[in-house]
């Protein structure tokens, strides 16, 4: 009876899947990648490469330096001012998306990837600081003091001692990033508008619509591939610090 459940199970959740990959064909393939209508796939996955780099890298800097001081430097209403980041989960990306703009705009990183994954970054932050904060947390402070005890500074302890032990933390706040912005699709639709900025996302959008405002499932299905593949790629090449992170985070 068990085997039974699981393997309906699992013919439920792969048939998505083949479905998908049955729409991948040569015809398809090559439409998806023709630049006749000044949309190149090439071009665009630089640029969702771009993004979700940038957003990575500043989420990731933020928020190790963030959640080791909100864990191990507590300051007089740090438990307040993580409640107040948490509480941002609750506030809708698309809520704000407007005065983003108007912000965007006045400082010159409207139509900019490095603006879009800046806003990005700073709506993965809060998930990013809290995740972060329970890795430190978990670590025993035994550790930070043994290094304090042979001259290391705060900033030092943290970078050679606690932080290689926080490392599937670290791994898991990149990877959720990098997920995020490299499948934004409202963010880069929104904030950019020359065709050449387009990040991979809204690019296939375009190219799977005709004319007739109609939609070719088949083309948005094979670039719905294109766009899983690097993802595939890297969370295979990282998942078991990944899962140790979340374990990590979980657990604290």
């Amino acid at each position: 009876m068990w085997w039974a459940i699981s393997l309906c199970l699992a013919v439920l959740f792969l048939y998505p899947i083949g479905v998908m990959l049955s729409q991948v064909t040569p015809q398809n393939l090559a439409k998806i990648t023709d630049s006749s209508r000044g949309i190149s796939v090439l071009e665009s996955t630089g640029n969702s490469l771009i993004v979700s780099v940038t957003a990575t890298v500043v989420t990731v800097a933020v928020s190790v330096l963030a959640g080791y001081a909100f864990s191990k430097l507590p300051f007089p209403g740090s438990r307040a001012a993580f409640f107040v980041i948490l509480v941002t989960f609750m506030v809708p990306f698309q809520a704000i998306i407007t005065p983003l703009y108007i912000v965007l705009r006045d400082i010159g990183l409207q139509n900019n990837l490095i603006g879009v994954a800046l806003v990005l970054a700073t709506f993965n932050l809060p998930l990013g600081i809290f995740l972060m904060r329970n890795s430190f947390a978990a670590v025993p402070s035994s550790l930070e003091e043994a290094a304090q005890l042979d001259g290391a500074s705060a900033l030092s302890a943290m970078w050679r001692v606690m932080l290689p032990v926080a490392l599937p933390g670290v791994v898991s706040t990149a990877l959720l990033t990098f997920f995020a912005a490299w499948n934004d699709f409202f963010a880069a639709l929104i904030l950019i508008t020359d065709q050449h900025l387009y990040t991979l996302p809204v690019s296939i959008g375009i190219l799977s619509t005709d004319s007739q405002f109609g939609v070719n499932f088949g083309l948005m299905q094979t670039g719905v591939t294109v766009t899983v593949v690097p993802c595939v790629i890297v969370y295979l090449l990282l998942q078991r610090y990944y899962v140790a992170g979340l374990i990590g985070g979980a657990l604290k």
